[in-house]
């Protein structure tokens, strides 16, 4: 049997170790999860492995294997017998990373302080730049991305690794919850707020730096509709006799 052909380029994602079949996973996986992170798929979107594995140009296997990697990573849901899906995250689990980023950010902030150099704060100049522009032309998807570009690459300047890594999970999980719960723009951070932090960073005002943080991580919490409604709570009687009652109106 032939080598199936993959109908996605990976060249981009793969790079050199894309000639093994672990690399292959690798490259898979990044285009998954790119694509997710980045709002190219809806939470709710299904992931079916057949279609995948032909997208692809691999086994089921392969793909189910990718899939189980996301699933860890809560940026995709796996049921039994109805298969994988992009992640919804609920309300409490929406809470939970915001509270979670609340904590890792601002204690981490002394450290971005003590570590920060002109060269780092120009690098995140230029990351504000660039979402400042996705804004001004309305690229709700790309400001979106951009902004926790922001947040990582502010972590990343403690040179603590760890800190990073965590936060670059719960910042996935967020794109996933302004995606899920929020409305047109909703979740973006203001370009110019991310200014402000650059400022106070420059300054070395470490305290002020963390109260920034708390403030603004606050602020896009709250600007996400974290609100689920309960079917349950649905009063079938009540509808329905508001509905007779307003054709009886009109009769």
């Amino acid at each position: 049997m032939g080598k199936k052909r993959s109908s996605i380029d990976l060249g981009s994602l793969r790079g050199e170790e894309g000639t093994t079949a672990g690399g292959r996973d690798e490259a898979i996986y990044r285009n998954l999860y790119a694509a997710i992170v980045e709002n190219h798929l809806e939470p709710g979107t299904k992931l079916p492995e057949d279609m995948l594995a032909e997208a692809f140009g691999t086994s089921r296997t392969s793909i189910r294997k990718v899939l189980q990697r996301l699933a860890y990573e809560h940026l995709v849901d796996i049921r039994m017998n109805r298969g994988a899906t992009v992640a919804q995250p609920t309300v409490k689990e929406a809470r939970d990373v915001f509270a979670a980023r609340r904590i890792v950010e601002c204690g981490v902030m002394a450290q971005v302080v003590a570590r920060a150099t002109p060269a780092k704060l120009d690098a995140l100049r230029d990351i504000v730049r660039r979402e400042h522009e996705a804004e001004a032309r309305g690229d709700r998807r790309e400001a979106l991305y951009l902004s926790g570009e922001f947040h990582i690459a502010l972590s990343r300047m403690s040179e603590n690794e760890a800190i990073t890594e965590i936060l670059t999970s719960l910042v996935s999980r967020s794109s996933l919850v302004i995606a899920t719960h929020g409305m047109p723009m909703a979740g973006s951070c203001r370009h110019s707020e991310h200014d402000e932090v650059l400022d106070l960073i420059a300054a070395g005002d470490a305290e002020s730096v963390r109260s920034w943080v708390e403030r603004h991580l606050l602020g896009v919490e709250r600007s996400v509709v974290l609100v689920e409604e309960d079917p349950a709570a649905l009063d079938l009687r009540a509808v329905l006799d508001a509905v007779a009652r307003r054709h009886r109106h009109e009769c």
